[in-house]
């Protein structure tokens, strides 16, 4: 993944970043070592609120933290062919389910479309950037899914079946396509999953779960610097361009707030584009 040393002159004091160096703090912070791995809901809540944010059920190729990974234990863990005979994959889909029904901490498909789990520290953030205000609904989202938010805002939580018969929205690629834009604009998340006497997601309104956070107005500006925080407490170091991609970002609006970093001393630039957290070493 790294193919050269970083060095940092700072106080007089050259540090020098391993591309292995990198890799063993992520393995104790995402929890890819077999002593980490995790079990239950109430670990991976945890391990959200330790991280700040991480993915459900994607592998190592997407390089980013997730449960599946955590339940692993392992740098390379990789999705297996045959997902529901995977006693790996069969767990940390329960665990995810779980947790989600739980609602401690924020479940979603957000940035990129991805599966995410959120601390509710982080939250306003992520809203601030993704977020849609209620005054823009109407020109931003499309007619299906404010047909669904007039729905869930009169019955607050629904199936999936029935809010395609509520809603009179005619096919389930359109519904599907609709829930997945509030999700992303952080307007609906799924409160539970359902199995029996059919697969089906029950729906509710964001702002039912997570009344206080997202209702805290912060800058787009402050947002993204507070997601880069995050991201480099996540990884330790960070090369270039990996925040920016991770999140779907503008490398120069990624670069700005890694800079702001850089200024409170929180961070240190390494090189072009490579930020160190200041308290990893």
């Amino acid at each position: 993944m790294f193919c050269q040393y970083f060095e940092l002159n700072y106080k007089l004091s050259k540090i020098i970043i391993s591309p292995e160096e990198i890799e063993q703090f992520r393995d104790k912070k995402w929890r890819r070592e077999e002593i980490l791995k995790i079990e239950t809901a109430q670990q991976v809540e945890a391990m959200v609120e330790d991280l700040g944010f991480c993915l459900a059920l994607t592998d190592s190729r997407t390089n980013l933290p997730s449960v599946y990974i955590a339940v692993c234990g392992r740098r390379d863990a990789y999705s297996p062919k045959n997902v529901q005979k995977d006693y790996e994959m069969s767990l940390a889909w329960t665990l995810k389910d779980e947790v989600m029904r739980r609602g401690k901490v924020y479940y979603g498909k957000l940035c990129k479309g991805r599966s995410t789990f959120v601390a509710p520290g982080l939250i306003p953030y992520f809203n601030a950037i993704w977020g849609v205000p209620k005054n823009r609904e109407n020109s931003v989202l499309s007619g299906s899914a404010n047909k669904i938010l007039e729905v869930l805002r009169k019955e607050w939580e629904m199936g999936t079946a029935d809010l395609r018969v509520e809603t009179g929205i005619a096919t389930r690629a359109r519904l599907t396509k609709a829930l997945d834009k509030l999700q992303r604009a952080m307007k609906v998340v799924p409160l539970e999953v359902l199995y029996q006497p059919r697969f089906t997601y029950i729906w509710t309104l964001a702002e039912a779960r997570f009344p206080k956070e997202l209702s805290k107005k912060v800058s787009r500006e402050v947002a993204v610097k507070e997601l880069a925080r995050a991201f480099l407490q996540m990884c330790g170091t960070t090369t270039r361009g990996e925040f920016a991609r991770a999140l779907g970002l503008t490398r120069k609006e990624a670069g700005k707030a890694n800079h702001a970093l850089v200024k409170e001393g929180f961070a240190a630039r390494v090189s072009t584009g490579v930020y160190k957290i200041m308290d990893n070493g």
